[in-house]
């Protein structure tokens, strides 16, 4: 059997945090992916506490350590260390106090004053010591208040959400801070292994339903995957009212372990629906190509814009714009809404191509056949007519 050393696990979860996906993350830590799959099941999909090398909102850096050592040395004072690092005064006391008093009772000998101040605080035992102080193992609060656990639990098992439980427990007790929980501590409890505090089972009773928790990506992280991309806050505002045709919205379905896709594109003003086929995979280069040859299947004037999801699968949105005249605009994070044409077309479109199923067995015919099935339906929001009348009206129509 093999046993990861300290340092991969340390890798995964700092890919995991960069914004990379379990696999990348696995990869970038050099274990296999079932080890990665523990760890992340063991975690309960929470990141461990961290104190990381460069500068965070919440700790100090060894570069701020070290910045707080040299305003030391020059004879500062706790208020002008804190204002050139941008820090609030108390964080620069709570740095200080604790581990120059540490190292003044192991070694007073070493002990001197400069201008009345202790000398012995070193930036590389400070950072040493956040580091343990953050990985050391905690008692969770619901595993040692019984009465507050039972409490809890009750309160999940009425559908209260951990956030509204810690916004009653506080009017309940507003005295005592025992009977009191953040909403994140019951969230923990429940996903993450060895907490001991309350039943995994519980999980049922949260609004997701989910056994394991979903990590967080930052905007800023997931916008890193996608070079020079247009958030769709810049998008035109005709796009919003649909009057004017020509506008796009886009997404892939993905079929079993997301190892098939199928792009579909739907136009905004009459719901007609466009299918890419990717039987070579939804990797950038294929998608590039299968947008540029869509834009050829109707005229220049209908392919103004296309707001798509922060997906990889784009990450040649610019090549496509060059060769099409295409704007692209990306959605922010977990917004489906901001494309929900295309959002509620892809639940449509799973009539035909149930999920957990392998989406590269069907033929670009068998894509026309299903987009011509559904550009024949007639749509409530078209005053009935079907998408293909739509979009025949908005030829007769235009000038000749």
């Amino acid at each position: 059997m093999r046993f990861p050393k300290r340092q991969e696990r340390r890798r995964f979860w700092e890919a995991l945090r960069a914004g990379a996906d379990r696999t990348e993350a696995a990869v970038a830590a050099g274990s296999p992916s079932g080890t990665a799959r523990r760890w992340f099941q063991q975690a309960g999909g929470v990141l461990p506490p961290h104190v990381p090398e460069t500068s965070s909102g919440r700790y100090l850096s060894f570069s701020e350590r070290e910045e707080i050592f040299a305003g030391v040395e020059r004879g500062e004072s706790i208020r002008q260390i804190a204002k050139a690092l941008g820090r609030a005064p108390s964080t620069v006391l709570r740095e200080l106090r604790p581990n120059m008093e540490h190292q003044l009772y192991r070694s007073r000998s070493r002990f001197s004053k400069r201008r009345g101040r202790p000398w012995n605080y070193r930036p590389s035992w400070a950072q040493e010591r956040a580091k343990r102080l953050a990985s050391r193992p905690k008692t969770a609060k619901l595993a040692k208040n019984a009465q507050l656990r039972e409490l809890v639990q009750a309160k999940l098992l009425k559908k209260l959400s951990p956030e509204q439980i810690s916004r009653q427990l506080r009017k309940q007790f507003p005295d005592d801070a025992e009977m009191q929980v953040s909403h994140e501590t019951i969230y923990q409890s429940i996903y993450v292994q060895g907490r001991g505090a309350l039943r995994r089972e519980l999980a049922i009773c949260l609004r997701t339903g989910r056994a394991l928790r979903r990590p967080h990506r930052k905007s800023q992280e997931r916008r890193g995957r996608i070079p020079n991309m247009v958030n769709i806050s810049e998008r035109p505002a005709e796009v919003e009212d649909r009057a004017v045709p020509g506008h796009w919205e886009g997404d892939l379905i993905k079929g079993k372990y997301g190892r098939s896709a199928i792009g579909t594109l739907v136009e905004r003003r009459t719901r007609y629906l466009i299918l890419l086929h990717l039987p070579r995979g939804q990797t950038a280069e294929e998608v590039e190509k299968a947008m540029i040859a869509a834009t050829k299947r109707l005229p220049d004037t209908l392919w103004k814009s296309l707001t798509w999801d922060q997906g990889s699968e784009m990450a040649n949105h610019a090549k496509i714009t060059v060769a099409s005249d295409l704007a692209i605009y990306f959605c922010d994070p977990a917004k489906p809404w901001q494309r929900g044409s295309n959002e509620n077309t892809n639940g449509l479109l799973r009539q035909y191509f149930p999920k957990g199923t392998d989406l590269s067995v069907h033929s670009a015919e068998h894509l026309e056949f299903v987009a011509d099935e559904m550009n024949q339906r007639p749509r409530k929001t078209l005053d009935w007519l079907e998408p293909r009348e739509a979009l025949a009206k908005l030829f007769s129509e235009s000038p000749s």
